[in-house]
């Protein structure tokens, strides 16, 4: 359902989002337009049936979970890796999913149905609209719904892996005066057919006080405080053989790899160095 560019985690940069009329307000009004409750049930349901089918699925840490709104920072293998943050997560709140970087929302299948879920707060390529799409991230955080987001901004290769993240998830966080809590997924380099699949939930780092932008600081020591959380929730996770060509091409079904080829697993903190958070996933 959820291309890989969702959540690419990016800060919006402060400048003016809309022109005369609130164009941008009103675009992502019409992308992603308010949805009843039983949509979104509906579509959560079947994507975590499909997910608890093909998968076996072990929850580690859902305690961890607070009962109030929370930015969900999950690390992103694969296309698939939201029905996994679906069956992982409690049915209540509603929760929200921070992309994807889509131009058009109503048109192709997946689109069309991520819009009519309302499961989403998409933006533009270019970051347009970005700062629309994180005033409403704000906006249904701070009315009590948990907003998942791909902090490292892009797929990557590797279970023990976890690309530098970007600012997106910690500005959310302080902006919205609410926890981030890492969510660490493995098993989605490669899908078999009952294969293990791990969902790690780490503590939550901090809870500031909202209403003022975050400064810099505030967000790289959050930043760095996820990573640091992320690092050690995918250990102990090996690399999968790949599977059958049936699970290959599961696998490989959505994913945008930059370059158009699944990148070799990073060796070296180096290589993390050369990768680096891109620009698409």
């Amino acid at each position: 359902m959820v291309k890989p560019q969702i959540a690419l985690g990016a800060v919006p940069e402060h400048r003016p989002d809309t022109t005369p009329g609130h164009e941008a307000p009103i675009r992502l009004e019409a992308q992603a337009p308010c949805s009843p409750y039983r949509r979104y049930l509906f579509v959560r349901t079947i994507l975590t049936v499909v997910a608890r089918s093909f998968s076996r699925i072990r929850v580690e840490g859902s305690h961890n979970l607070p009962p109030g709104p929370s930015i969900l920072c999950f690390t992103h293998q694969s296309w698939a890796d939201p029905f996994y943050v679906f069956a992982a997560m409690p049915k209540t709140p509603r929760m929200y999913f921070f992309g994807p970087e889509q131009e058009e929302m109503r048109r192709g299948t997946r689109n069309r149905l991520m819009r009519w879920s309302g499961a989403v707060i998409p933006y533009r390529p270019g970051k347009r609209g970005l700062v629309a799409a994180t005033r409403k991230a704000v906006s249904v955080l701070r009315a009590g719904s948990p907003v998942a987001i791909a902090g490292e901004g892009r797929i990557h290769s590797g279970e023990g892996v976890v690309l530098p993240l970007r600012d997106g998830p910690a500005y959310l966080a302080l902006m919205a005066g609410v926890p981030l809590v890492p969510v660490a997924i493995n098993g989605t380099g490669w899908l078999g057919f009952r294969r293990a699949v791990r969902i790690r939930v780490g503590a939550p780092i901090g809870h500031p006080s909202a209403g003022t932008r975050p400064t810099e600081a505030a967000m790289r020591n959050l930043t760095s405080e996820a990573q640091a959380a992320l690092e050690l929730l995918v250990q102990g996770f090996p690399d999968r053989p790949k599977p059958g060509i049936i699970g290959r091409l599961i696998t490989e079904l959505f994913n945008d790899w930059p370059g158009g080829a699944r990148p070799a697993v990073p060796s070296s903190a180096r290589d993390l160095e050369h990768v680096g958070p891109g620009s698409g996933s």
